[in-house]
């Protein structure tokens, strides 16, 4: 069984990381076994498609903001998204806080303790549920990111490609799940993964499970997971429309609650067009005179790459009627920190030199 061997190296090795217990913690405070449920959620909420050295900064400024799931319920989700701000996938921030209102307001702010309770939280689904299971409350759940799948298909050998051997992998790793210390087998295969079995040049000579790997013994470590071709992503266009006032600001918008960067606050923009040209707003366009800065902002988001040609507008007269006609509020330089202004919102404004 793996976590025969990698117990003891995850003893010696772990990494120390702000939102869990490590073993050396757990020796210094032998009265506490497990990590904090909330902190546990936290950080696996943030850690979703986004690496721990990014994490790290934004988890300790929510942990400052928020030390329970009962301050963070309470707060307004407009500040929540903020905070957010520069994490991306957005919708893990509205989820965040309305997972925290339900754990608060009807769960006495106490995360469930079995993977079946956790998944009916928003925003949990089988990955996070089975993290939370093990790490904060020692059940014997099998929790498979990306890392410890890395870690499986090599010790197994398992050559068809991903997605398509995402459940062979799952029914792999519960097979090696132990029912005693499970939160630290989940950490160990996690650390493991994140440290020596790396995806370009795994450390196999000091791997603690070397000796029963199936690639390794087959020469192929470094090639597995097979990946299937990625499709080419698509590219959106659109203009954006910046409003400029030397006594007001930016004039700034919130997008929609539902779809990309829900709720969060935004340059206004015309239509995102998904094939040709991008297409001048006629409602926007009406409101001012524009000049067209050289070049395009380019972002890339998961499912495709985002070209933005911005337009920009110095306004001196009628500013509340424009901000009206807009559905948007002016904003100085200086107030955009406290606003959930998402990176490529910024990238248009850097693009404008107004940040």
């Amino acid at each position: 069984m793996i976590a025969e061997e990698i117990l003891p190296w995850y003893d010696k090795h772990a990494r120390e990381l702000p939102w869990r217990l490590s073993p050396r913690q757990k020796r210094a405070n032998p009265n506490v076994l497990y990590a904090d449920p909330y902190r546990v959620w936290l950080s696996e909420i943030m850690l979703q498609q986004t690496t721990v050295a990014t994490v790290k900064g934004y988890y300790e400024k929510f942990l400052a903001s928020w030390p329970t799931v009962n301050d963070l319920a309470k707060e307004d989700l407009d500040n929540v998204l903020s905070a957010w701000a520069g994490l991306g996938y957005y919708a893990r921030a509205r989820n965040l806080h309305k997972c925290a209102k339900v754990v608060a307001d009807e769960l006495g702010g106490v995360f469930p303790d079995t993977e079946e309770g956790l998944l009916k939280l928003p925003g949990v689904g089988p990955y996070t549920a089975a993290a939370i299971a093990a790490i904060a409350y020692d059940r014997p759940a099998t929790v498979v990111d990306g890392n410890v799948e890395r870690v499986i298909a090599r010790y197994y050998a398992l050559e068809d490609p991903l997605p398509g051997v995402k459940p062979q992998m799952k029914e792999c790793a519960q097979q090696q799940t132990p029912y005693e210390r499970a939160g630290d087998y989940a950490q160990a295969m996690m650390d493991l993964g994140a440290t020596i079995c790396t995806p370009r040049s795994p450390g196999c000579v000091i791997c603690p499970i070397q000796t029963a790997c199936l690639a390794r013994k087959s020469g192929i470590a470094e090639s597995l997971p097979k990946k299937a071709p990625k499709k080419e992503k698509p590219t959106r266009r659109t203009y954006a429309y910046l409003f400029l006032s030397d006594e007001r600001g930016a004039l700034l918008r919130r997008r929609p609650e539902k779809g990309l960067l829900g709720g969060m606050t935004e340059v206004p923009t015309g239509d995102w067009v998904k094939q040709g040209d991008a297409v001048r707003n006629p409602e926007l366009d009406h409101l001012a005179q524009w000049t067209e800065l050289e070049g395009v902002v380019k972002h890339t988001f998961t499912h495709f790459h985002f070209e933005i040609t911005v337009l920009t507008s110095k306004i001196s007269q009628n500013l509340d009627g424009i901000a009206e006609a807009v559905q948007g509020a002016w904003a100085h330089k200086t107030e955009f920190s406290g606003l959930a202004l998402p990176t490529v919102m910024k990238k248009i404004l850097r693009h404008a030199d107004y940040i």
